[in-house]
């Protein structure tokens, strides 16, 4: 922008005896002696303003305001210049306070000055830097002439104040009354387009730009890059900056922020690296980006470069480039690094120490979040919405509702408590503490609720089951103006199958389209989870292929999801497709598909397969550990799964109960007693493991198979720390049958029958275990009691997919098409194996 001009005024010539000190000097300054009349009045004017205008370039307001004094004291008369000077100076020093008594004695002196052009459009210069808008705004509208400057001025005071719309008004009021937008005023234009999101105008401002000429200036191609950042037109950003023949580093940050803003993290590193190249000075707004790209892209070479870069460029860890060195550390799970990094920064303010205790909570350190939030309260700072809603997570996620109501506490007596994102906290704490009822309470009381609330509640509610207040809940929001989004929606799903209801959930699901809801990801995933286990296999695969056929792309979840279902109807076929579309898409390396994958292959016959899925995995996790051990086990090959079980060791990986459960139920299975007595000592000697009662089941039932039943497997039971149940009690009398032990059948029989009255399988197990000792009469008893309950015995089933269609086969029954040809098919393998014997 031009300087604003002005006419210097002549006066009458006088005499004037004055000394001039340095600028450096604290003492008054005074003009030199004039002798005679060799110096006119108009060059000590001269000279009194040149000296003023150095001092306020200086920054020594105070010494130019006293020359102004003095002049007036020797009634030298002061001309608008002289005021504008001093104004320009406050200007650059945004004194306020000095700035306005310079007005009070611009006023003092008449309408002469107060109605000066110049004078108007500085201090309407002078307010709007000061960020004064009412007085600003006031004095702009009384303008008798507006020129560039004042509306450059009034406009670029509405931006920073995030007046956006009413600056983009201003600018083009501007233009209408014939006043062409200079290389100043354009930038703020486009900062208001890019926080409106105004593509559309802000276009309309490049091709003014482009019109006038200013496309070559660094600044204003800057302030385009910017805008069509914030827009998320990151291809017109680039051609804006490829087409720049000077770049600053204004520039490059511009085209650095707009790309990682728009999660185009790797684009926004190799602008870093190609900057660099360049030979420009990286500023902090470039490494705090660069070093923000890399948080987001788990980059841990490139961060820790990122923060070298800003040691040896001597950048101090303020509250900007250290949080961003915080973050990096915190995301990429280096938690002792961003400690170190926290202890050297030079200012903490509260996003700063927000951050550290975020950082805590998300590697799950929540104690270490606890006594980061004393300290901070020690160091005098008041907790915001952010902290509080950080404690209320650690509450939230550790149960501990004590906590909790500490927080909420402390929320009302800050008034912190009608804040949404803080009660939507407080919801979400008493929801996962179990006190829905509290949660229900915080919702109600809270005035002004958004759809974050709403949702947190509806959420809660789902996740207990409780899908009739899940629903009355949805419909409420809706009586009160508040349009559901498909998270919403989404919960009310996982509420009715969390309740097992399975079908409404269905038809909840198939509504969402018809009233323009678009099942995301997540509404998928939920209703094929849950279809799975809830036992509706081949409807979570239908519905696995048409997620696919959506357009909408599974994730390790749905995946898992669906082996499961595979697993569970013994689909090889179909479990290999899924595996397949794993593969191919980059997902067959996950921890949990790769453990889906190994349970699923070696529950559909084919160990061989989940063995290759076990040796290709690189990182050692537990889970899929276990899965292999599984595998090896029902498939009774106990020395393979106690090799995995061994291999655990060397992979310096802790078992845990599920480790041990597959190990003894392997050892059971191949009366491997010695080793898994061992084992089973060593999990509480050598592990610190409490056995379960799954735990005591294994070892009741590998005792029970080597025949030592009365001596250890009925000692083992009476002292273990838990009351048997009736799955190790009806093991027993399995075992008890194969080895006749009859008498303790009886003792058994008896307890089971107490525990399960109404399971037909319990009364089965005792009838043939007097079966087999030909105790008729007992059977004959038993079988009377079946009938007086009305209990019958569950049928065997069993079935087998061939091509598409899964073929089912229940005992006794007759009704598959082919039955006659499978009968005669079997009789033939009959005859065969007779031959053979």
């Amino acid at each position: 922008m031009a300087s604003l001009s002005f006419t210097t005024p002549k006066f009458s010539h006088f005499k004037l005896s004055k000394t001039i000190k340095s600028f450096n000097s604290n003492e008054p300054i005074h003009l030199t002696q004039l002798n005679g009349t060799t110096r006119n009045h108009h060059t000590l004017y001269k000279s009194y303003f040149h000296t003023i205008s150095s001092l306020c370039k200086d920054g020594q307001i105070q010494q130019a305001v006293d020359l102004l004094t003095e002049m007036d004291s020797k009634n030298l008369s002061v001309g608008p210049e002289i005021y504008g000077e001093i104004l320009q100076g406050c200007v650059y020093e945004r004194d306020l306070f000095t700035g306005q008594q310079i007005h009070a004695q611009v006023l003092k002196h008449g309408a002469f000055f107060a109605r000066n052009e110049y004078i108007e459009t500085k201090l309407v210069i002078f307010y709007a830097k000061c960020g004064a808008f009412d007085v600003a705004n006031n004095l702009f509208s009384r303008l008798r002439v507006k020129n560039v400057f004042s509306w450059a001025a009034i406009i670029g005071l509405k931006c920073r104040i995030g007046l956006n719309e009413e600056a983009l008004m201003g600018f083009s009021e501007m233009q209408e009354n014939g006043f062409l937008p200079d290389n100043f005023v354009v930038p703020n234009a486009l900062k208001a387009c890019g926080a409106l999101l105004w593509l559309g105008y802000g276009k309309g401002v490049h091709g003014h730009v482009v019109k006038v000429g200013f496309d070559g200036c660094v600044f204003v191609a800057s302030s385009l890059i910017d805008m069509y950042g914030k827009c998320g037109a990151l291809e017109d950003a680039r051609k804006v900056f490829d087409a720049m023949i000077e770049r600053n580093v204004i520039a490059w940050n511009s085209m650095l922020v707009g790309y990682m803003q728009n999660g185009m993290n790797e684009q926004a590193i190799g602008v870093f690296h190609e900057m660099r190249m360049e030979g420009v000075e990286p500023s902090q707004v470039s490494v705090s980006s660069f070093l923000s790209a890399s948080a987001n892209l788990g980059a841990i070479g490139e961060g820790k470069q990122g923060h070298a870069i800003a040691v040896l460029h001597g950048f101090e860890l303020d509250s900007i480039l250290g949080s961003s060195v915080l973050n990096f550390y915190s995301k990429v799970g280096l938690i002792e690094d961003a400690e170190l990094v926290f202890d050297k920064m030079l200012e903490k303010d509260v996003v700063t120490w927000n951050l550290i205790i975020s950082s805590y909570l998300q590697c799950g350190l929540i104690h270490k979040a606890l006594d980061m939030c004393h300290l901070m309260r020690s160091e005098n700072l008041r907790f915001d919405c952010v902290t509080l809603s950080s404690i209320l997570t650690a509450a939230a996620n550790s149960s501990n509702i004590k906590l909790g109501k500490e927080a909420h506490c402390y929320c009302i007596r800050n008034s912190l408590q009608f804040d949404v994102v803080v009660a939507s906290s407080i919801v979400d704490m008493y929801a996962k503490c179990g006190r829905i009822d509290y949660a229900g309470h915080v919702f109600s009381s809270t005035t002004n609720k958004d759809i974050i609330l709403w949702n947190t509640l509806l959420a809660a509610y789902a996740n207990v089951g409780h899908s009739g207040e899940a629903l009355k809940l949805f419909y409420q929001m809706q009586l009160e103006s508040v349009p559901p989004n498909v998270a919403s929606w989404n919960s009310v799903i996982l509420g009715f199958i969390r309740n097992s209801q399975l079908n409404e959930a269905k038809e909840f699901f198939s509504q969402m389209p018809l009233l323009g809801v678009h099942p995301n990801l997540i509404t998928w995933t939920t209703l094929i989870t849950g279809l799975a286990h809830n036992g509706f296999h081949d409807e979570a695969l239908q519905v696995f292929q048409e997620m696919q056929e959506s357009g909408i792309k599974p994730n390790t979840v749905s995946i898992s999801s669906a082996l499961s279902a595979c697993t569970n109807v013994t689909s090889l076929q179909r479990g290999r497709a899924v595996h397949g579309y794993a593969i191919r898409h980059d997902l067959g390396s996950q921890i949990s598909v790769s453990t889906a994958l190994v349970d699923m292959y070696a529950k559909c016959g084919c160990l061989s397969r989940a063995k290759r899925v076990f040796d290709r995995i690189s990182s050692n996790e537990l889970p899929v550990y276990n899965a292999m051990i599984s595998a090896y086990a029902l498939h009774g090959q106990a020395g393979e799964a106690l090799a995995v079980y061994r291999n655990l060791k060397e992979a310096g990986i802790e078992p845990d109960g599920i480790t041990f459960t597959s190990v003894l139920s392997a050892c059971s299975l191949t009366g491997l007693v010695n080793e898994g007595l061992e084992i089973f000592i060593e999990m509480a000697s050598k592990h610190h493991l409490s056995p379960s009662m799954e735990h005591y089941g294994c070892v009741v039932s590998l005792l029970s198979r080597s025949g030592r039943l009365d001596e250890e497997a009925f000692r083992l039971i009476l002292t273990m720390p838990y009351e048997p149940d009736a799955h190790i009690i009806g093991q027993l009398i399995a075992k008890c049958r194969e080895h006749n032990e009859i008498e303790l059948v009886e003792h058994l029989s008896k307890y089971l029958l107490e525990l399960e009255p109404d399971n037909s399988g319990n009364y089965v197990a005792i009838s043939n275990a007097y079966a087999t000792a030909g105790r008729w009469d007992d059977v004959s008893e038993i079988r009377d009691l079946m009938k007086e309950k009305g209990l019958k015995k569950s049928p065997g089933c069993s079935w087998i997919q061939i091509g598409e269609k899964l073929h089912s086969f229940i005992a006794g029954d007759g009704s598959h098409p082919n039955t006659e040809n499978i009968q005669a098919t079997l009789a033939l393998l009959g005859i065969d194996m007779k031959s053979s014997a």
